[in-house]
């Protein structure tokens, strides 16, 4: 596993995973459900997704929009075993271990609240032009 300094240094470096952000749409879910709700959520993706030795359709598990949770893994390298291993030395053809399923829920909620504070910030910019 990954130190996630090192690891968000390395995402914001490439194309792909930098162009990920959450819509109008997900913003508003998690806003509603609130972030507890979210990734408990998580949880439950990673375990039945994610977790396996090996996960069904691995590598086109994660949908790429349609709940915070996905659009964050896919921002984040979490969205398959492929992944894991090349981001986040998470070898594949075995289970992952609890400590390893906390990990990735813990990197899931870093880009969630960093996103969130990142749209609060942009909000605020935006205001304080139109006064």
């Amino acid at each position: 596993m990954r130190n996630q300094d090192d690891l968000f240094a390395a995402l914001s470096k490439s194309t792909f995973r930098s162009r990920f952000r959450l819509g109008p749409k997900e913003h508003t879910y998690l806003e509603d459900k609130t972030l507890p709700v979210i990734l408990e959520h998580g949880r439950q993706f990673v375990l039945d997704r994610l977790a396996p030795a090996q996960p069904k359709n691995d590598g086109r598990q994660t949908p790429m929009r349609g709940h915070p949770v996905f659009i964050a893994q896919h921002a984040t390298a979490t969205c398959c075993r492929g992944c894991l291993s090349k981001w986040h030395g998470i070898e594949a053809g075995r289970e992952l271990s609890e400590g390893e399923v906390e990990y990735v829920l813990r990197v899931i909620e870093r880009w969630l609240v960093e996103g969130r504070n990142e749209e609060c910030r942009n909000q605020n910019e935006e205001r304080i032009k139109n006064e």
